[in-house]
C-alpha cells in the first residue's frame, strides 16, 4: 500500500526555535514527537531564502531560475509540472490548505489538488479571508486553528480507500507575529537569552552592514505593539525590542505546535500513523536576533538552514538523525519515490528516501548552490548574491544587481566576496576572502561554484 503524505510547513520557523534542534529559547513538544518517532535532518538547506521562491522549488523540484519564481513578486505558472499533479494522476487524493503566496487567478491558482483553500498573499492572523476553490470566504478565528480545522475536516471526508497528500501550510510565525489569546502571555515573566552574535558589528561584511533588518533600528510599531520605554540606553533599548519580538514570535509557534499535536492525534485515532509520511518543515530559516537581525534572505546559516523532520514508521528508524546535505529541491522527487512513481528527468533534486532509510549513497552531494535574486527590495535592502556551501566552507559573491528581477531595485551595489570557515567560525563573523593563506581554498571553491551553477543551468554574473 502506498503511503499517505502529510506535509506540514510553517512560514519563517527557524530550526533553532525547535527544541528537537536544541533550541535555547523554545519548547515544541508536538513537533519534537515527529523527530523522536522519525528522523531529524541536521543539514537541510533552502536554495533561495525567501517565501515564494522556496515554495515554488518545493512544488516543482526546480531551482528558481528554472521555475520562474525568483522573487516575492513572481507568481508560479500552474501549468508547470509539480509533484501534486503527478500524485493526483496516479490515484492520490490531494489537498492544500493555508498559505499559498504564489499568485492568484488562473494560471496562478494551485494546480494538482482535488481541494484547495488558501490565504490571499500573506493572509491575516485573525478572521482571515481565504479562497475556497477560488471562492472568497472570511473565516472567523485565529488563522493557525482555522488552517488545522479545515485540514482535519478534509481528512475526515476523504475516500478512505485511496492514499492522500495533504499540504498543510501555516501562515505563522511570519511577521508581524500576532499570537492568539491562549498564548498571549507566554514568556511574560521571562527574560529570553539573546544569541551570541546579537551585537555583531559586521566587520569586513559590507552587505551585512547595509541590510535593513536590525532589531535595534528597523522594527516598527506594528512589530513591537508598545511604545519604547523612556530612559533606556541604546543597549537596553535593543534588548527590550528583542524581548518584544522574540516572545511574540515564539507565542505564534506555540499555537502551531499545539495544532501539530491535534493532527498527529487524529492520525493515531484513525489508525493512519503507520502508513503516513509526516513531514514538518519551514520554507526557510530566520534570524532570531542572530547578527542583530530578524528576517532571512542571506546565505548565512540561520537563514539558509531549514528544519526538516520526517516520520514514517515502516521505513524510518525512530530517533534517527541524518547529517547529509538535503535541499528543498529534493522534496518533490522524494515524495514521488515514496509513491512509487518515476521522477521526471528534468527535475534538479534527488530523493531523500535513501537518507531516511539510513543509507548515504556514495555519490551524494557534498556541496550546495544558493542564489538570492531580490536585490535591494524596498524593505530589507539585502544585496543579490549567490554562493556555495560545503561541509567546511562557505563562499558568497554579492554581485549586487537587479538583472531585471521583479521587486528589485535597479541600483548597483559594491561587488564583494565573503569566505567563512564553518568549523573554526560557525557564526560566520570573520571574512577570510582576502587572507593570503586562504587563496587556494578560494580558487577551489570558485571552481566548484562554477561547476554547480552549470549543473543546474544557471549562469554566473556578468557585468551589464
Amino acid at each position: 500500500m502506498r503511503p499517505n503524505i502529510l506535509f506540514i510547513m510553517s512560514d519563517d520557523h527557524a530550526a533553532h526555535a525547535i527544541s528537537a534542534y536544541q533550541s535555547r529559547i523554545n519548547q515544541t513538544p508536538h513537533i519534537d514527537r515527529i523527530a523522536r518517532e522519525g528522523m531529524r535532518f541536521d543539514n537541510c538547506f533552502c536554495t533561495n531564502s525567501i517565501c515564494a521562491p522556496s515554495r515554488a522549488t518545493i512544488l516543482t523540484g526546480l531551482y528558481n531560475h528554472e521555475n520562474g519564481v525568483r522573487t516575492l513578486v513572481d507568481s508560479l505558472d500552474g501549468r508547470l509540472l509539480n509533484f501534486p499533479q503527478l500524485l493526483r494522476a496516479s490515484g492520490y487524493q490531494t489537498a492544500l490548505v493555508g498559505k499559498w503566496h504564489l499568485g492568484h487567478g488562473w494560471p496562478h491558482d494551485p494546480t494538482g489538488f482535488d481541494y484547495w483553500n488558501v490565504l490571499p498573499g500573506q493572509g491575516d492572523y485573525f478572521d482571515p479571508v481565504m479562497y475556497d476553490m477560488g471562492t472568497k470566504v472570511q473565516m472567523p478565528g485565529y488563522v493557525t486553528d482555522i488552517i488545522t480545522d479545515i485540514s482535519l475536516d478534509w481528512l475526515a471526508q476523504r475516500d478512505a480507500e485511496k492514499p492522500f497528500l495533504l499540504m498543510l501550510h501555516h501562515k505563522a510565525p511570519h511577521r508581524p507575529w500576532l499570537p492568539d489569546a491562549a498564548h498571549a502571555h507566554l514568556y511574560e515573566e521571562d527574560d529570553l537569552p539573546a544569541p551570541d552574535t546579537f551585537d555583531d558589528d559586521y566587520h569586513s561584511r559590507p552587505a551585512a552592514e547595509a541590510a535593513r533588518m536590525r532589531v535595534d533600528r528597523d522594527l516598527h510599531a506594528e512589530d513591537l505593539k508598545a511604545p519604547v520605554p523612556g530612559g533606556l540606553s541604546p543597549a537596553e533599548e535593543k534588548l527590550w525590542k528583542y524581548q518584544r519580538y522574540i516572545k511574540d514570535y515564539l507565542r505564534c509557534i506555540a499555537a502551531i505546535d499545539d495544532n501539530v499535536g491535534r493532527v498527529l492525534d487524529y492520525l493515531d485515532h484513525e489508525g493512519l500513523t503507520d502508513n503516513t509520511i509526516v513531514v514538518y518543515t519551514s520554507d526557510q530559516g530566520f534570524f532570531l536576533g542572530d547578527h542583530g537581525w530578524y528576517d532571512k534572505r542571506f546565505m548565512y546559516e540561520e537563514s539558509l538552514r531549514m528544519p526538516f523532520l520526517i516520520r514514517y514508521p515502516k521505513e524510518i528508524a525512530a530517533g534517527s538523525v541524518s547529517d547529509a546535505m538535503a535541499l528543498n529541491v529534493d522534496f518533490a522527487p522524494s515524495f514521488l519515490d515514496w509513491a512509487e512513481l518515476a521522477i521526471p528527468a528534468h527535475w534538479q533534486g534527488q530523493s531523500l528516501r535513501p537518507l531516511a532509510q539510513g543509507h548515504v549513497p556514495a555519490d551524494w552531494r557534498t556541496a550546495m548552490y544558493y542564489r538570492y535574486w531580490m536585490h535591494l527590495d524596498a524593505i530589507h535592502g539585502v544585496w543579490a548574491h549567490y554562493g556555495i556551501r560545503t561541509a567546511q566552507y562557505k563562499l558568497i559573491y554579492y554581485y549586487g544587481e537587479a538583472l531585471g528581477t521583479s521587486g528589485s531595485t535597479d541600483l548597483g551595489t559594491p561587488k564583494t566576496w565573503e569566505l567563512f570557515d564553518l568549523q573554526a567560525d560557525p557564526y560566520e563573523l570573520t571574512n577570510l576572502y582576502d587572507d593570503p593563506a586562504m587563496q587556494p581554498v578560494v580558487a577551489e571553491l570558485k571552481a566548484q561554484l562554477s561547476t554547480l551553477q552549470a549543473a543546474v543551468h544557471d549562469h554566473p554574473y556578468e557585468s551589464p
